[in-house]
């Protein structure tokens, strides 16, 4: 292997150590979040303050009477909505609950004389104080729409929670209210005011305290989060951009999927010499990078080691997704993650690809129906295609798209006819109609980035969903077929993951294991486009590179494997604009980058 990275026979590293001692900040995450779940308890249920673990409960936050029951209910949310952010080292949460357990602490003495339960506050205090240097972590990238989340959030707890308060005082209650007028209650409540609802003696107060409190609770959690800075997620700048393509223009040949680094959702670390970077974006704590490292790869512990301090000063998890066997040596060598084979990547040598053969039956048959239809297809750079034609490939690529969200992280571009991209290829089919539609004689699109100066990557593949089925065999076999003319000498398809477990599963002599495991993926493939992906990519008699996820520890997994289908598009958490709005939206951010490209080529 050349490079300086060492052979090794085994496609995955595995880095066998014992359990990792539980960290400072875990540990008073663990004891706010106890506290808080405790404080809670105390503040709603009447009989947890009155029976028999009224001794435990007398160190512990909250007491009799409705300000103690509202405080001990306050309290108990806010502890558990730092608890996550102090598990993370995050120093923000840090001063909050620096903040909250004096103050905590204070109120106890005051309402209940309890010196017991204020030291229990100033007991968890001091841990932090001790290890204060432990909880330097930087804020998460942020906007606005938190404040949003936060708001629909908090107030469906709230609302649950107001029923469970509402309803815990059987024995107190005037009447026999109806669901609706406990619900109406609690909404009056929420913003302090009475409602249907009544009951005996002190009762009511301490209600009416407690929801309140959890009005109040929302309401300032809300305003915060709406009035704070914006903290946005990094972006490549110009300067970066530029210095990734010089990169690229050196190294691009190594990996097939290195021109994705220049998607400008990305954020980038660069190497001490400049001479390697590691792209990624921050996605629910998670820093995800795709691909190996781009440069040099003897400058690559170099980039690596600034990603991981990246990582550090955020408390973000680190991710790799989708490296080669060689990115998953460096990087398990480097910094001690571990790495399991996610999958295999097809591509196909130009040299030896023929529609001969009986392998290749069923695309000759599927190409020759589709040309015998009326069909032709062109490829070209798209430095060659003229300003209307780029325009109406774009327009079409944005309507054609299947999902409401442009899907693709590591293996997609996320534009097409930039500037900048002039080296992209692109197929197109072609067939005029009697009636010419919105995108005259236009019917698919596959997009290739370069791989290197003989090599494509491929992009996207859209079709108008009208047109004859095997657009995207037609133009593959079409893009293959013109390579030559391009200087291209392999290109790479599509993503198969799990690839090895569907191929050698369906084998005869294959386990139950195997058997159960490729049965699980080819049930998720309804939704995933598992199985179907590996089909289709077969098709084409590939070689098949592994792809690897590189991680932290197991238990990261399953949020590495949340964040990833987040970044992919496959699961999106924010509110969609109407399509009208977003296809407004993109065309007003093409226009705005061409116009300042225009204005660079002036100056």
């Amino acid at each position: 292997m050349s490079g300086g990275v060492p052979h090794r026979s085994s496609r995955v590293r595995q880095i066998v150590r014992g359990p990792r001692p539980e960290s400072v900040p875990a540990l008073v995450a663990r004891a706010c979040a106890l506290v808080g779940l405790l404080d809670v308890a105390g503040g709603v249920f009447p009989r947890f303050r009155h029976s028999r673990m009224h001794t435990f409960a007398e160190v512990l936050p909250g007491s009799f009477g409705p300000f103690a029951a509202a405080l001990s209910l306050s309290a108990g949310v806010l502890l558990l909505l730092l608890a996550h952010g102090l598990r993370r080292g995050k120093r923000r949460a840090w001063r909050a609950a620096v903040v909250l357990l004096p103050a905590g602490a204070v109120a106890q003495f005051v309402y209940r004389h309890s010196v017991v339960g204020a030291l229990i506050s100033v007991a968890l205090l001091v841990p932090l104080l001790l290890h204060r240097d432990q909880f330097a972590a930087l804020p998460d990238p942020r906007s606005r729409w938190r404040a949003l989340a936060n708001f629909v959030l908090m107030g469906a707890g709230s609302l649950g929670l107001g029923l469970v308060i509402v309803s815990v005082h059987p024995n107190r209650l005037i009447g026999d209210p109806s669901l609706a007028d406990r619900i109406t209650h609690v909404l009056y409540g929420l913003f302090g005011f009475e409602g249907p609802v009544d009951y005996q003696g002190n009762t009511s107060w301490t209600v009416a305290f407690s929801l309140g409190a959890l009005g109040w609770i929302t309401a300032v959690t809300t305003i915060y989060l709406a009035f704070r800075p914006e903290h946005p997620a990094a972006r490549l700048t110009e300067d970066d951009e530029v210095r990734l393509r010089a990169l690229l223009d050196k190294h691009g040949r190594r990996d097939s999927l290195g021109h994705f680094a220049l998607r400008r959702d990305k954020a980038v670390v660069f190497s001490p010499s400049g001479k390697a970077a590691v792209t990624y974006r921050v996605v629910s704590g998670v820093m995800l990078a795709s691909g190996d490292p781009i440069g040099d790869v003897e400058a690559w512990p170099g980039a690596i080691e600034r990603f991981m301090d990246e990582a550090k000063a955020h408390s973000w998890t680190p991710a790799v997704m989708g490296c080669s066997e060689t990115g998953g040596e460096v990087w398990t060598r480097e910094t001690g993650l571990d790495a399991l084979e996610l999958g295999d990547e097809a591509v196909v040598d130009v040299a030896d690809f023929s529609l001969a053969g009986r392998a290749m039956r069923n695309v000759r048959q599927m190409v020759k129906r589709i040309e015998r239809a009326g069909y032709e297809t062109r490829v070209r750079r798209v430095r060659d295609l003229g300003e209307a034609e780029l325009e109406r490939v774009r327009r079409a690529s944005e309507d054609w798209r299947g999902t409401d969200t442009e899907r693709g992280f590591s293996m997609a571009l996320g534009r097409i006819g930039d500037a900048a991209d002039g080296d992209c290829l692109i197929a197109t089919a072609h067939k005029a109609d009697e009636v010419p539609g919105e995108y005259g004689d236009l019917k698919a699109i596959l997009h290739f980035v370069p791989w290197g100066p003989d090599g494509a990557s491929l992009d996207l593949m859209r079709r108008d969903r009208s047109a004859d089925p095997g657009m995207n065999e037609l133009l593959i076999v079409a893009a293959l077929q013109a390579a030559p003319k391009f200087g291209i000498a392999r290109v790479s398809l599509n993503f198969a993951m799990f690839r090895a477990a569907l191929a050698r599963g369906e084998k005869i002599g294959a386990g139950p294991v195997l058997r159960a495991w490729r049965g699980l993926l080819v049930f998720l493939s309804r939704w995933f486009q598992i199985e179907s992906l590996y089909k289709f990519n077969a098709k084409f008699q590939p070689r098949w590179e592994p792809r690897f996820v590189v991680y932290r520890a197991s238990g990261d997994l399953p949020r590495i494997g949340f964040a990833a289908m987040q970044a992919e598009g496959f699961v999106n958490l924010a509110l969609p604009l109407p399509r009208f709005l977003r296809r407004r939206s993109a065309a007003a951010r093409v226009c705005a980058h061409t116009v300042a490209e225009r204005d660079v080529r002036a100056a």
